[in-house]
């Protein structure tokens, strides 16, 4: 009798994910290429005239080491920490209430839908709103003046610390919403044994808080960490909007991806590939650090044990 052939789907698997690799190649990994390759050229437009490419090496990433380049990534990480810290302080507090089941809180998804729905609105929408909402002769200082809480109009983004705040507020607004759906789900799967266990325990909340939700939520938290510094590195849409592109008071609220696309509208590409990469390698340093920080590598504390256990026994011979 002849065998039967083993019928192997293998080969379709392969197929269905290979568009997804082609318009990877195309759209990303061969713009990504050219943008370092460029980044080691001189290509800009002076006027009419189209000035390279020609190899200058490193020159564009010393000249850019020798700009206001440090003082922009100071901004960009004070604006994230404005509003990095509050959102994930109240997207942790929301997600321990709303997952607590001797709360009894009602309407669970009424909520979830309100606190998610600024996440929906664009950045672009949201920034004219809020322009709007505090420029000088604004409905804020309207109200504010027909209350009799101040005598003169007051300028929010004339000051260093009205826009800064205003930033951090807005991308605060528009992304815990989307952190505490993804804690809430995280706590959601961790079993209800482990919380009855700590009950029975003696833990209280801020125990079971720190040392059952924390640690067992830790994969998210890192995801979290690291998409937060990805977006933060990449802010651009609310402070360009907010401050007409000029980075207003003084250039304090220039974010790096505004100083990105001035030389993208210089059409100095050299320049702007150069920064590009600078942009790539610190937010890969950033996100390896919050890995290794957040990454357990022993959940159940067996290597902790053995190495204690490795300490006594030392002990013991000497």
């Amino acid at each position: 009798m002849k065998k039967r052939k083993n019928l192997s789907y293998a080969k379709w698997g392969y197929i269905f994910i290979l568009p997804f690799f082609i318009c990877y190649f195309i759209f990303s990994l061969i713009p990504l290429a050219d943008t370092i390759r460029y980044s080691f050229f001189e290509y800009y437009r002076s006027g009419i005239k189209e000035i390279g490419p020609n190899f200058v090496g490193l020159a564009n990433y010393k000249s850019l080491l020798q700009s206001d380049m440090l003082k922009y990534g100071a901004n960009t990480l004070i604006l994230w920490v404005i509003g990095f810290i509050p959102q994930i302080a109240v997207a942790l507090l929301l997600a321990v209430w709303f997952t607590d089941i001797r709360l009894k809180i009602h309407g669970k998804q009424f909520f979830k839908v309100v606190i998610y729905l600024p996440n929906l609105i664009m950045a672009s929408a949201f920034a004219m709103l809020f322009f709007t909402m505090f420029s000088t002769n604004g409905p804020i200082n309207s109200i504010l003046m027909s209350l009799g809480l101040i005598k003169e109009q007051i300028d929010f983004m004339g000051t260093t610390f009205g826009t800064r705040s205003l930033v951090g507020f807005m991308n605060f607004l528009m992304w815990f919403g989307n952190t505490t759906i993804m804690l809430m789900a995280a706590i959601m799967g961790i079993s209800v044994d482990i919380f009855e266990a700590s009950e029975l325990d003696g833990c209280n909340t801020f125990k079971r808080f720190y040392y059952v939700i924390l640690p067992l939520i830790r994969p998210i938290l890192a995801y979290t960490l690291i998409t937060a510094i990805i977006g933060g590195l990449q802010m651009f849409d609310v402070p360009q909007i907010l401050t007409n592109g000029q980075g207003n008071p003084d250039r304090t609220s220039m974010t790096l991806i505004m100083f990105l696309n001035n030389h993208l509208k210089s059409k100095n590409y050299g320049m702007a590939g150069a920064l590009s990469v600078y942009l790539f390698i610190v937010s890969g340093i950033l996100c390896f650090i919050v890995y290794r920080m957040t990454n357990d590598n022993d959940p159940d504390g067996s290597k902790a044990a053995a190495k204690r256990r490795a300490k006594e026994e030392r002990r013991r011979r000497r």
